[in-house]
């Protein structure tokens, strides 16, 4: 392990989060919020102490996949555990934990909040909740790669590969730097163009600032604690429900309308089953809910923002869900567990690793039924290695086994088993909600400390997609290469 590497790219970390929390400083004079010093003193401290540590540059660039794993998986946790204290040292959340909780649940963009009160915060401090959601949407480490020259030498792809969603990561990029840059570039390019809408639509710039951010990183947090539900406008809804939509498409999709290779575009498996899963999921739960809404219009509405929001793992809300029938609950837990699109800012599973799931088990079905034959997977037109075929079933695994053991663990607080089990689903998957005391209208506040300290696990794992967050855990992965 370089250790010296990873301890650079802490540094780097460090000195780039010190500098967002700026931000947040400007907010809190624009304000006249006396909390503003927090992120100002804070903020120079991280700065200074990440320049401390990059001033002295590793002996070696050189960066294997465990190298990158850990950096990834550490650069979160500093990010996170650096990112609490003006939450919690200006006594906004008088607990550390359930400050280090909602900052996790920022910058994973899962959108689980502890807040029960969330307009009696600050502005500064509820506009770095939702930028926390904008800076981890994309990813710390792609960010890095996009401003920091050769950082991770040549190896560099495996720092984008640890941070990345998804099965694999093309080997097509030979410019990295230029490729995260570019990522960026659409990123932001996004955001501003929902930013414009919303303000269109009658939002202040505030709101409209900080919703843009929780829809870009597909986080979810709002500032008022009826989350979207305080805004009455069917325009302002549609607005965010597109979007949140639209940032749970893989990344790549916008670079090849960039460069307009729009054939490859249409051969995207991926892209056209994730459509295909919003459009039929929308009109199955709008038809399920004709009772509950005097018009179709209506149904489709709340449908449709919803289905969105928990695909793309945002967790916005418009209305209270829990009084909803069994069979749109049903739908809800599976889009969940689905989520959005390998290469996007959403969470979950992956619509890419669910085609290729099923692409094996019907190969397995053929087999049995002709087993002298030869098949191959394949997943838009490529054929499918059996590293991935592998990864993707062992990365099942894993994912089943944590939802089952945390489940277990956070079982012992005594609630009931839709809280428990859909906790889980909704903080391993960064959806946010889940049902009954963290439905739409809820939070994890009654949660014990030690629960909290297992969803921040999840929190973690989900969107650093497993294998980051539990390989630091292994004593071997440590050694020297």
């Amino acid at each position: 392990m370089n250790k010296r590497l990873i301890l650079y790219i802490l540094g780097w970390v460090l000195l780039i989060e010190g500098a967002c929390m700026q931000l947040s400083t400007i907010v809190g004079l624009i304000y006249k919020e006396s909390t503003y010093l927090f992120f100002l003193i804070i903020g120079f401290s991280l700065v200074a102490l990440g320049t401390l540590i990059v001033l002295k540059k590793p002996n070696s660039p050189t960066m294997h996949l465990k190298d990158g794993f850990a950096a990834t998986a550490l650069s979160w946790i500093v990010l996170s555990l650096a990112g609490a204290l003006p939450l919690w040292l200006s006594n906004s959340i008088p607990s550390f934990v359930d400050a280090f909780f909602e900052t996790v649940s920022g910058f994973t963009t899962t959108g689980s909040t502890i807040l029960t009160e969330i307009e009696s915060l600050d502005k500064c401090m509820l506009f770095w909740r939702s930028f926390s959601h904008f800076l981890g949407g994309m990813g710390v480490v792609v960010f890095l790669l996009a401003v920091i020259p050769k950082l991770g030498g040549n190896q560099s792809i495996n720092l984008m590969k640890a941070e990345s969603t998804g099965p694999s990561v093309g080997k097509s990029m030979p410019r990295l730097r230029n490729y995260a840059a570019l990522l960026y570039s659409i990123y932001i390019g996004l955001t501003a163009i929902e930013f414009v809408l919303l303000l269109c639509g009658g939002m202040n710039v505030f709101d409209a600032m900080t919703t843009s951010f929780s829809t870009a990183g597909t986080g979810g947090f709002s500032t008022y604690n009826t989350s979207m539900g305080h805004f009455d406008s069917y325009y302002l809804h549609t607005v965010v429900a597109v979007f949140m939509m639209l940032f749970g498409v893989n990344f790549y999709i916008y670079i090849l309308i960039l460069t307009r290779k729009f054939k490859q575009i249409f051969k995207s498996e991926e892209l056209w089953i994730y459509l295909g899963i919003v459009a039929f999921s929308t009109i199955a739960i709008a038809i399920n809910l004709l009772s509950y809404y005097n018009t179709f219009r209506e149904a489709i509405h709340h449908s449709f923002f919803y289905v969105t929001s928990i695909v793309s793992s945002t967790g916005y809300a418009i209305t209270d869900t829990n009084p909803w029938p069994a069979f749109s609950t049903i739908i809800i837990l599976i889009l969940t567990c689905i989520g959005a699109c390998a290469g996007s800012t959403g969470g979950g599973f992956k619509v890419s690793r669910i085609i290729i799931l099923f692409k094996e088990i019907k190969k397995e079905f053929l087999l049995i039924i002709h087993p002298r034959n030869i098949y191959t997977v394949k997943a838009d037109g490529k054929k499918v290695s059996h590293e991935v075929a592998r990864s993707v079933s062992v990365y099942l695994i894993i994912y089943v086994l944590i939802t089952v053991f945390t489940t277990a663990l956070i079982s012992l607080d005594g609630f009931d088993f839709s809280t428990n089990f859909t906790s889980v689903l909704a903080t391993l998957n960064n959806t946010g909600p889940g049902i009954s005391m963290v439905g739409s209208t809820g939070n994890y506040s009654e949660f014990s400390v030690f629960s909290k300290l297992v969803f921040c696990f999840n929190m973690l794992a989900g969107r650093l997609e497993l294998y980051p967050l539990l390989l630091i855990f292994i004593p071997s992965a440590w050694k020297k290469n």
